[in-house]
């Protein structure tokens, strides 16, 4: 394998960029030391903080109502990759957002600035894949050149490190990850759909060359490159890297295969097969990954184990996507747009952080509900929808005990008054708002006949959702403001009758008919449409009331 690796990084040198080990490279590489590379030291016993800063932690916009402090944020740059892994996407890749609705690289950075004045000092960037951004090297030097920012990572599919990583080292990059699930040429092409394995394989090696301790992270999945488990372990013999193996999350995305997990245990029990004294190091008080080594190699192995062991307690991360949402959780489902903030000229840079703070005080406890872990609970739940609980701790209700789709029989709840409200926006750009305001447009007035078409869908909503009932509605508002400082027409619905089951997915099916009439009265214009938080606001009259607290539009009661 090292001779492969080392042929390989000499090819792609040669083809693409040969000066790369020039100008010092092979001068900065460090010299292997003795024994296994302990990555994961054992964290200094820090001296008691002052009371002052306790305080100020305690006031601080990034820390939540847990007590948790957070100094490490994940940008993403980009939606755009260059490989279609199987367990990411679809082949033929995933519908991305106009540019429009990206932050820009200016926009980025400023974000970043603020982050870090309220107290970040760890930046990665991620994607999509970073590495396709043109200005990746301009945005690492200027985050650098932010004052109190200590560390600048990167997360890559190392596909073109070869040609990028020596100006992103002079640029001030202080560590990088590479994904890479197999060390297998044939099933790299095959997971990722795409050539290039030699250029990652140099890649790695290349980042060692210059003195990097690249982490190089695998996602396991059974079937799949289990097989090579110890070909990883054995990877980092000679070679200072952290190989991390991570858990399968089975998200929407890839249909919920659990049978494709493999928890960290197991990997452990089949590595000590083979080195039985593979051993736990010390880990840091906000490290992901449970650090082993074998003794005697340069390198370690770690484990990230999202699925069995979540690590919600220390959790110090947020996340910024490529649209300017602010994520405070991976698992979680809240986003909350700094972008449109940003952009309104009326908004502060003060309640910029007003909004980050409010953001992170809504974070959980812990991610997506999450429970201590057990493999034969989890497959079981997963393949067994009529026992799969929701966050409220209540079972399903439109699957019976077989685990097939069921009305719910409501011939036994009161009927009492009941009221529901949804929104969605419809963002139109500056062109179809102007159109929209002068009632400009050939299929007539868009506001109007969307407010129409809202009520009408509300009307027809058992017709069209097939587990609803036939609801006889007393009452349907439908608002439509044209909102020209956002480009966008905002809809609202208002849904009320007087039965035994709500009607919030009146009030959803009215503003989502609503938004598709504004799009189809508009697409003879412009197709740069996009449809967008279409959600409950509010419920009422039932078992379960429910508010949103976030929500700021006024009712049209």
């Amino acid at each position: 394998m090292r001779l492969l690796a080392r042929h390989a990084i000499q090819t792609v040198l040669r083809q693409e960029n040969r000066e790369l080990l020039g100008g010092g490279g092979a001068g900065v590489r460090q010299k292997a030391t003795t024994g296994y590379l302990k990555l994961a030291q054992t964290a200094a016993l820090e001296p008691e903080k002052p009371i002052q800063q306790v305080d100020q932690l305690k006031n601080s916009p990034l820390t939540d109502t847990f007590g948790r402090h957070h100094t490490y944020l994940r940008i993403s740059l980009t939606e755009r990759c260059n490989l279609r892994c199987d367990y990411c996407m679809p082949a033929e890749g995933v519908p991305l957002q106009p540019k429009a609705n990206l932050l820009t690289t200016e926009e980025v950075l400023r974000l970043a600035r603020i982050f870090v004045e309220q107290g970040v000092r760890k930046i990665r960037l991620t994607g999509g894949e970073p590495t396709v951004r043109r200005d990746i090297v301009d945005i690492v030097a200027q985050m650098k050149a932010l004052p109190q920012l200590e560390h600048v990572g990167i997360t890559t599919n190392g596909l073109v490190l070869t040609r990028l990583l020596l100006p992103l080292q002079r640029a001030g990059l202080d560590s990088l990850n590479i994904s890479l699930d197999t060390l297998k040429k044939d099933r790299f092409e095959k997971i990722t759909r795409r050539k290039g394995w030699e250029r990652v394989i140099a890649g790695i090696d290349l980042a060692v060359q210059l003195g990097y301790t690249p982490k190089v992270n695998c996602v396991l999945m059974r079937d799949f490159n289990e097989d090579e488990i110890c070909d990883f372990v054995e990877f980092t013999k000679d070679r200072p890297v952290d190989v991390r193996f991570i858990e399968y999350m089975p998200f929407s995305g890839n249909k919920w295969h659990t049978e494709r997990l493999i928890c960290y245990k197991d990997t452990v029990t089949a590595i000590r097969k083979r080195w039985p004294d593979f051993q736990a190091l010390p880990n840091g008080p906000n490290d992901t990954s449970k650090a082993y080594a074998v003794p005697g190699f340069k390198g370690q192995v770690g484990f990230i184990t999202s699925m069995t062991e979540h690590f919600c307690g220390t959790c110090n991360r947020l996340r910024l996507t490529a649209d300017g949402n602010i994520k405070v959780c991976l698992f979680g489902n809240k986003e909350f747009s700094l972008r449109d903030a940003m952009r309104r000229k009326d908004v502060t840079e003060d309640q910029l952080v007003d909004f980050i703070a409010a953001a992170v005080q809504r974070k959980k406890k812990q991610h997506a509900g999450a429970v201590p872990y057990h493999p034969h609970l989890l497959l079981h739940q997963m393949t067994h929808p009529a026992r799969l609980q929701i966050r409220n701790g209540s079972h399903l209700t439109h699957v019976n005990a077989q685990g097939k789709a069921q009305m719910v029989d409501v011939g036994g709840k009161a009927s009492t008054t009941r009221l529901a409200q949804a929104e969605a926006t419809v963002r139109v750009g500056e062109q179809l708002t102007q159109l929209i305001a002068a009632n400009e447009l050939a299929k007539g007035d868009v506001l109007t006949v969307a407010q129409l078409a809202g009520i009408m869908g509300a009307k027809r909503t058992s017709e069209l959702i097939p587990l609803c009932h036939n609801i006889s509605l007393s009452s349907v508002k439908v608002q439509a403001v044209l909102q020209k400082s956002t480009q966008s027409v905002h809809l609202k619905a208002s849904v009320r009758c007087s039965g035994q089951t709500g009607v919030e997915m009146e009030a959803l099916t009215a503003v989502s008919i609503a938004a598709l009439t504004v799009y189809d009265m508009c697409k003879a214009v412009s197709h740069d449409i996009c449809i967008t938080n279409i959600r409950l606001l509010s419920k009422s009259g039932g078992k379960r009331d429910f508010h949103r607290e976030e929500a700021t539009q006024p009712d049209i009661e």
